[in-house]
């Protein structure tokens, strides 16, 4: 079980189990996103799925992972600060660990929480 910090957080990860999407068109299957909370503002993301073979896929999910949550804490900006990837009996996996903030962060990796879930949500691919 998930460790986390606080009840809503451990709330979002049964609930983002419990509502994988079907695979996609292509094959793609989400197999769920699981969140922690670090330290205040700083989150760590697992994601998994299968279907396909590349690893900026199972970045991108991680990526959207982020942005829903961070709007779902009531923030508007996230800064990626690093992401692992690993496959394993065609399971692509990611441990990804973002800080989430109401304003602008400074560095070049930050996303704008809005426009990115609004980019997930049309490529099909699920946020928390």
């Amino acid at each position: 079980m998930i460790r986390v910090a606080a009840a809503m957080t451990a709330t979002l990860v049964a609930l983002a189990a419990c509502d994988a999407p079907p695979p996609a068109a292509g094959g793609v299957e989400y197999l769920g996103i699981e969140t922690r909370l670090m330290d205040g503002d700083l989150v760590n993301f697992h994601v998994r799925m299968r279907g396909t073979s590349d690893p900026d896929s199972v970045v991108a999910y991680a990526r959207c992972a982020a942005a829903g949550y961070t709007l779902i804490r009531g923030y508007g900006f996230a800064r990626h600060v690093r992401t692992l990837t690993d496959r394993r009996s065609g399971i692509l996996s990611a441990d990804a660990v973002y800080t989430i903030s109401p304003a602008l962060p400074r560095g070049s990796r930050t996303i704008d929480a809005e426009v990115v879930a609004r980019a997930c949500r049309q490529a099909g691919i699920p946020t928390v």
